[in-house]
């Protein structure tokens, strides 16, 4: 079974976004994310509209995969009014989660790869069948 950990920090900015963009601040910097488990594989799904492929990062170290990305969107205007008027706009956003999993000692690290499709990114997880059965205890 994987394990979940969620690292957010909130920030001073988060009811203001909020106010500003009508949205969760923390359901765009913290994505929802499935996890299921097939016969051959995990995967986990993580809603992440509006990133990129390049604002993630994937890295496992000691059995914990960390799932991180960071974005930071900038708008800016200028117009002309009326007699001389300028009125200029400057908006921007930003945002970045972390999620860890816990995974278990059946899958095949080698083999984990991850794509990013459709405001979805899938971390695929493959399995190792003849690892479940390796998992004897020898008696000293």
């Amino acid at each position: 079974m994987l394990v979940k950990r969620n690292y957010h920090m909130p920030s001073v900015f988060d009811e203001f976004f909020n106010a500003l963009n009508n949205f969760d601040v923390d359901r765009y910097t913290v994505p929802a994310a499935n996890v299921k488990e097939t016969e051959n594989e995990f995967v986990i799904e993580l809603a992440a509209p509006g990133m990129e492929k390049k604002d993630f990062k994937i890295d496992l170290n000691d059995n914990m995969l960390n799932i991180s990305a960071e974005r930071e969107v900038k708008n800016e205007s200028k117009e002309e009014g009326k007699a001389g008027e300028k009125y200029f706009r400057q908006e921007f956003c930003y945002g970045k989660f972390n999620k860890s999993y816990n995974l278990p000692d059946n899958v095949v690290v080698d083999k984990i790869n991850a794509t990013y499709k459709d405001g979805i990114l899938y971390v695929n997880i493959p399995k190792d069948k003849e690892a479940k059965l390796q998992k004897i205890i020898k008696i000293n």
